[in-house]
C-alpha cells in the first residue's frame, strides 16, 4: 500500500508539473515510425491521419493551439521517416522551431477526420522551411495551412541533406508567399534588435575595429 501511494504521488507530481501526454505521444510517434516504410525522398510529402476528439475542441471545433500541437507530431513523424533525425544524431545537431505562422481557413469539427500533410519546401544556411496542410477528409478542403522555420543548431540543412543523399542537393525555388514570410521574419528581427540596442552595439564595435 505504501509503495502504491508513492507511485500515485509521483504520477500526480508529474501530471501536475509536466505535459506528460505530449511527451508520451511524441515518443509513440517516433517509435511507430521505426516500423513504417521509410520516406526515401527527403523532400517528399508525408501524410498522417487524425480526427478531432473531445480534448481537442472548444465550442465544438478544434482549438487553435491544437493545430500547432498536431503539427509538432507530424514533423516528428516526417523527420523519423526521412532520416533527418538520424542525420542530426550523427552530426550532433539539434533542431528548434524559429518561427511559425498559421492560416485557419475553416473549422474542423468534433469527430471530423483529416489528413495532415507535411513537406520540406526549401532551406537556407541555417534553417529548413516546411509547409503543413490540414486537409478535411469530408470534402477535401484545406482547412488550415502552417509555415514553419526549423532552425538547425550546430550544423546546417546542407550538411544534413548531404549526409542523407551522399551528394549536394540543390534547393528548389522559393514560393512567393514563403519569400514574403521570410522577409517579414527578417524585418521583425531587425526591428527587435534595434529596440534592444543590439544594432548600435554591433555598429560601435565595427567602428572600433576599423
Amino acid at each position: 500500500m505504501e509503495m502504491l501511494l508513492w507511485v500515485l504521488g509521483v504520477l500526480l507530481l508529474l501530471f501536475s508539473s509536466l505535459d506528460v501526454w505530449y511527451f508520451v505521444r511524441a515518443a509513440v510517434t517516433v517509435v511507430r515510425a521505426w516500423f513504417q516504410k521509410p520516406v526515401w525522398d527527403v523532400l517528399g510529402e508525408q501524410s498522417v491521419s487524425g480526427r478531432v476528439l473531445l480534448h481537442d475542441i472548444d465550442l465544438g471545433h478544434m482549438n487553435n493551439t491544437r493545430f500547432l500541437r498536431e503539427c509538432d507530431f507530424a514533423r516528428f513523424s516526417l523527420y523519423s521517416l526521412n532520416g533527418v533525425f538520424k542525420a542530426c544524431r550523427a552530426l550532433r545537431a539539434t533542431m528548434v522551431v524559429g518561427a511559425t505562422t498559421i492560416r485557419l481557413r475553416r473549422a474542423l469539427c468534433l469527430g471530423e477526420a483529416f489528413e495532415l500533410r507535411t513537406r520540406i519546401v526549401v532551406w537556407d544556411e541555417k534553417a529548413f522551411y516546411l509547409e503543413q496542410r490540414f486537409v478535411s477528409c469530408r470534402d477535401g478542403l484545406v482547412a488550415a495551412v502552417m509555415l514553419c522555420k526549423q532552425n538547425v543548431v550546430r550544423s546546417s540543412p546542407d550538411k544534413i541533406l548531404q549526409f542523407l543523399c551522399k551528394r549536394k542537393v540543390e534547393c528548389p525555388d522559393y514560393p512567393e508567399d514563403l519569400q514574403h514570410w521570410i522577409s517579414f521574419i527578417s524585418a521583425s528581427s531587425q526591428a527587435l534588435r534595434a529596440q534592444s540596442g543590439l544594432e548600435d552595439k554591433t555598429g560601435a564595435q565595427e567602428d572600433k575595429d576599423k
